[in-house]
């Protein structure tokens, strides 16, 4: 990831509170085809692991051969910028449109797991984590066991030793206070808000 001294991002805490605060990853291995497989999936990073699961009907895990090469990528809010919201382009014209956006990229060795009690922990801390907050949590252990075990079956475990991260916010850092401001403006207009939301298929 290209990634500008202004839009870096190096300090752990926030870095580690995005991730969670977004859940989910995308994750790009290469097969030994030499073709790049990719699956969003919902996440957990703790200590230098990020586990996850993916649907054994899914042959991205069929293609991982242990210990390869893998990168998530995890997105964030993103949004057009028009150079029509900074106040530059009345004074000198000098403005291009740019998109704005957030993102982490960790990078590392990539091992799955057919586990059944692997998989349980993953799956009962993933539900643990996005169900947290909620009047009434639904836990792994509300549901039938057989019909628990019957599910487990269904998916393959996934995990990434987290060697590198990259991290990215690139929120016009770049620009005037005043073109900073005239950003934030235009992305409160509701036809933005509207843009920034949408991204139905």
């Amino acid at each position: 990831m290209y990634v500008p001294a202004a839009n870096r991002v190096e300090d752990e805490q926030p870095i580690r509170a995005f991730v969670a605060q977004r859940g989910s990853a995308t994750l790009v291995t290469v097969g030994p085809d030499g073709i790049p497989d990719a699956t969003l999936l919902p996440i957990l990073w703790e200590s230098d692991l990020v586990v996850a699961h993916l649907s054994r009907a899914n042959d991205h895990w069929r293609r991982i051969t242990d210990g390869a090469a893998g990168l998530l990528i995890i997105q964030g809010p993103e949004a057009y910028v028009s150079p029509s919201w900074y106040p530059a382009k009345a004074e000198h014209g000098r403005v291009v449109p740019t998109w704005n956006y957030s993102a982490v990229h960790l990078r590392g060795p990539v091992t799955t797991y057919d586990d059944p009690e692997w998989l349980r922990t993953v799956v009962s801390e993933l539900t643990d984590r996005h169900e947290t907050g909620r009047e009434h949590p639904w836990a792994v252990t509300d549901a039938p066991e057989r019909f628990i075990e019957g599910q487990l079956r269904g998916i393959v475990g996934v995990c990434l030793r987290v060697e590198s991260v990259e991290a990215k916010a690139k929120w016009s850092q770049n620009r005037s206070e005043a073109d900073r401001v005239g950003v934030l403006a235009g992305l409160s207009d509701p036809a933005a808000k509207a843009r920034i939301v949408s991204g139905s298929l």
